[in-house]
């Protein structure tokens, strides 16, 4: 695809909110101006801009309304950690079957994965070390061969990406949470799956214990 092509445009401008909203640059509840996001997005139009706001809508990562326009979505403390546990059960479903059918590629092009976390951690790419995590999750999740677990996985935790982000934005979390992948690389490559099932639990409540912290915070500050 042409690199100025009206698809590409879009791709792009939705991967650029995308970031913003899980960075937290445009936080929960707030109104998306277009004319400010386009701006920010080196002047790009309105059309492919309204196409990149509807796929992040489909997402969960917005709300768009006839009287407001686009708002970034906002979840209660209740709704994250309803949709956690749907993710922590997923994965804890996907564990052992993916140690069962996992190809040494597979395996290989995770511990690859792994490898370049750990330098995104090494040079503090807090975004791109979030990312590479992510992959890592859903090359698991999508390793257990079950299609529409897939699906429902890589849909959910779409709409709880901004606030799984910000658990690491405490160093100390981010520290830990680099040791508790390398611990559960360990166990794909020795294919323990009810140990992997173990690890990928504690990891998300670990990582929760923080971030929760940090979102009920930001929800106090805007009421403030």
């Amino acid at each position: 695809m042409p690199e100025n092509s009206h698809g590409n445009r879009t791709q792009i401008a939705a991967a650029k909110l995308r970031q913003m909203i899980i960075a937290g640059h445009l936080p929960p509840g707030r109104r998306i101006s277009e004319r400010e996001i386009s701006t920010h997005l080196d002047g790009l139009s309105r059309t492919p801009l309204r196409e990149a706001l509807k796929m992040l809508a489909a997402e969960g990562l917005v709300s768009i309304s006839p009287n407001r326009g686009a708002t970034v979505g906002a979840l209660s403390i209740s709704e994250v950690e309803d949709i956690l546990e749907l993710i922590v059960g997923l994965e804890g479903l996907a564990a052992e079957r993916a140690c069962e059918r996992m190809s040494d590629a597979t395996i290989g092009n995770i511990e690859a994965l792994h490898r370049l976390m750990h330098d995104a951690f090494r040079d503090g790419r807090l975004m791109d070390y979030f990312e590479i995590n992510q992959r890592i999750h859903q090359e698991i999740v999508d390793a257990a061969g079950n299609r529409e677990l897939a699906r429902i996985y890589v849909a959910e935790c779409a709409r709880i990406q901004r606030y799984r982000y910000a658990g690491n934005r405490r160093h100390e979390r981010w520290d830990r949470a680099v040791a508790e992948h390398d611990q559960i690389v360990t166990a794909l490559k020795d294919r323990d799956g009810a140990l992997l099932r173990e690890l990928l639990r504690a990891h998300h409540r670990n990582g929760w214990r923080v971030a929760r912290t940090l979102v009920e915070n930001e929800l106090d500050e805007g009421k403030a």
